[in-house]
């Protein structure tokens, strides 16, 4: 029996949530689930996260979360990024992988990337000054006054300030996950992402730690220019015996390299903001973001949730695709250490798409085909697969 914390969220987080439990329990995984209510209308209530769910997760070591509102431009803080950096869940993992039925521009050539995104730092820290405050006009004037190269040169009341920082402790704890994660699951190689070539003080540092991970894993580096900085001939040996592979693109240009080959890449390691945006550009490449799930660990505890949002318009609806949820429940499967329960899940839920028979309305060739089902409906085809599994 596992203790779990199951996180309702709001919008269409309840629907999803339901169904994704019943799912888990499909598998004959036994858990004892602490609802813990955190939706935006709690949190406007409360004015923040309740403590009791932060205390149920530190309990639990696991938590399951569906989706919560956050204000766009107002309001409090995302609740997803507050509960990263208070639970020091500094690994995002976002796994995009095609499934046979899911119409993408890539059906013919499966995409199977795994996004590994820094969680804690970067301009996520959330360390912003807003314009007209004095405290931002005197933050201007330090800087102004310290810079070595360029200033910040518009007015000092009418300029916000959003800080970037990056440490090598953070850089070199994600890059240690992205190749661990690697070496456990077989995959074939890990490029580091960043926009080094602007930003040379912060991202030239994610290069430079990523760099020496890579070199104290002895991976076998693709790039000439870069195989001064470590021995080519040695090479990382992953699960199945093969040669683990470094490389090394800028963000813009990995965007480029993904829409027209995503098939060359493999683990993708990321700071926070652009892990959020390539991550997002992934799921778009594997049919959306309704067949996206995610993963946030650190030392101590875990948060599996799916890479979309709350879609409040549809609440109540029976409607929406609860796959990124429930998929991402099997990765939850997988960190319990229930590799069984999770691949009959995964399986399950890939054949019920490939059939397109009980699927919701976004899975089906025409979105207004009549035949389509609703959430519960769906899993409760997903559950019957488990079962026959």
């Amino acid at each position: 029996m596992y203790d779990v914390t199951l996180i309702p969220g709001d919008g269409v987080g309840p629907e999803i949530a339901e169904a994704t439990r019943r799912c888990v329990e499909s598998t004959g995984v036994k858990i004892n689930w602490d609802v813990q209510e955190c939706g935006i209308e709690v949190i406007e209530k409360v004015g923040k996260v309740p403590e009791s769910v932060l205390t149920s997760i530190r309990k639990n070591k696991v938590a399951l979360k569906a989706p919560i509102t956050t204000p766009i431009g107002k309001g409090f803080r995302s609740v997803n990024v507050f509960l990263r950096q208070e639970l020091g869940l500094y690994a995002c993992v976002r796994p995009c992988k095609s499934y046979k039925g899911v119409r993408s521009y890539f059906s013919n050539t499966p995409v199977d990337l795994v996004v590994v995104r820094e969680n804690t730092e970067d301009l996520y820290a959330g360390v912003e000054f807003q314009a007209g405050l004095p405290a931002t006009k005197e933050l201007i004037e330090v800087i102004n006054r310290l810079a070595t190269g360029k200033k910040i040169g518009t007015g000092l009341d009418t300029t916000g300030v959003s800080i970037k920082p990056m440490s090598y402790e953070g850089t070199r704890d994600i890059a240690n996950y992205a190749f661990q994660y690697a070496v456990d699951n077989g995959r074939k190689s890990v490029t580091s992402v960043c926009k080094a070539n602007i930003m040379k003080f912060t991202d030239g540092l994610w290069y430079d730690e990523s760099r020496a991970v890579a070199k104290a894993y002895n991976a076998k580096f693709e790039q000439p220019e870069l195989a001064k900085e470590a021995d080519p001939v040695l090479a990382g040996k992953v699960a199945d015996g093969s040669h683990l592979h470094y490389m090394e693109r800028l963000i813009d240009n990995m965007c480029m390299q993904l829409v027209q080959k995503p098939e060359l890449y493999d683990v993708i390691l990321l700071p926070n903001l652009y892990g959020d945006i390539l991550s997002d550009l992934c799921a778009g490449l594997v049919g959306g973001l309704g067949v996206a799930p995610g993963a946030n660990i650190g030392p101590d505890s875990a948060i599996f949730e799916a890479t979309h949002g709350s879609a409040p318009k549809y609440k109540g609806q029976n409607k929406v695709n609860p796959v990124a949820l429930i998929l991402s429940a099997k990765l939850m499967l997988e960190h319990l250490g229930e590799k069984s329960a999770a691949e009959r899940l995964e399986k399950a839920v890939a054949a019920v798409i490939e059939e397109g028979k009980d699927v919701t309305y976004d899975m089906k060739a025409n979105r207004n085909d009549p035949t389509a089902v609703g959430t519960q409906q769906m899993a409760d085809a997903i559950c019957r697969k488990v079962q026959s599994l």
